[in-house]
């Protein structure tokens, strides 16, 4: 189980991959093809639901053509 900075955490990099998708105008079956990945897997990704693995997320940040580090980086403590 996670706790809570756990799920913000990644809640926000769902968000981000989800932002950068709809950027690109893909959905998530196009996501999950290029990606080689399952569509039903890239949404629970998005949605915060899924602590991906690293080569997963390498895999989603290569299909949205960006560096894994812009999905990953935490917004500044207000």
């Amino acid at each position: 189980m996670t706790n809570r900075d756990d799920r913000l955490f990644l809640e926000q990099v769902g968000f981000r991959i989800r932002e950068r998708r709809l950027e690109l105008k893909m959905t998530q079956a196009g996501l999950a093809e290029v990606a080689d990945l399952h569509r039903t897997f890239i949404g629970s990704v998005e949605r915060g639901e899924r602590n991906v693995a690293l080569l997963s997320l390498r895999r989603i940040a290569r299909a949205l053509r960006v560096p894994v580090a812009n999905l990953l980086g935490e917004p500044p403590n207000t």
